[in-house]
């Protein structure tokens, strides 16, 4: 993704010599279960396999804690969806087909991505979505609206909301693709407010 080196370029010069970054492809079950054991003694976590992962489109970017932390601190996770080929038969006369499920897969990704960061009271995530099944006209959109917690779309959603009760994370869909300039801006401003959420919770000295 060319927007995400972006935004790590631009990270990395804003926060230079405070932070080290780290860029994921994947986040681990086991991981993510170790976190929360540690993070909620008193409750039982479980999974099944050693290898099964989150892994998100763009990956998971992070900041390190210090030497003995185990906890990890994302600042962005970034998924990129396109959906549809409605638009494309039509053109070429053929009949229409059943929207496709490209965005439902999202659902896992994110109950597994807000519980790893119930700790915290930001959810860094973003997903740019296009395609014909994202026309204004399209029901799909409300099935996005379902997974954003009923927020709006093609807005930011970093903090939480209603006390934590609400961990949204931002959807940005549309019909036409997203540039690379549009979704870099978009990241560069969950990635920055991220790490001064981190910093304000931990302090600096924690991530040097």
């Amino acid at each position: 993704m060319k927007a995400l080196q972006q935004v790590i370029d631009y990270i990395d010069q804003k926060f230079s010599k405070k932070i080290s970054l780290i860029h994921k492809p994947e986040w681990r079950l086991r991981d993510i279960v170790a976190e929360l054991r540690q993070t909620y003694p008193d409750v039982k976590f479980h999974y099944h396999f050693e290898s099964s992962s989150i892994r998100p489109d763009g990956g998971i970017l992070c900041i390190h804690g210090q030497r003995d932390d185990t906890l990890t601190y994302p600042i962005l996770i970034a998924e990129v969806k396109n959906q549809g080929t409605n638009d494309l038969r039509v053109a070429e006369g053929r009949p229409r087909q059943a929207r496709g499920n490209a965005i439902e897969r999202l659902g896992k990704n994110l109950i597994g991505l807000r519980t790893a960061l119930m700790r915290e009271s930001i959810f860094p995530f973003v997903c740019f979505g296009y395609g014909c099944d994202f026309e204004d006209k399209s029901s799909i959109l409300d099935r996005v609206a379902t997974m954003a917690m009923f927020g709006e779309l093609n807005k930011t959603y970093l903090h939480d909301e209603g006390d934590g009760k609400f961990k949204r994370g931002s959807f940005y869909f549309r019909q036409e693709p997203w540039s690379v300039e549009e979704m870099a801006d978009i990241m560069k401003d969950i990635a920055e407010r991220s790490v001064f959420y981190y910093f304000s919770k931990y302090g600096e000295k924690h991530f040097q």
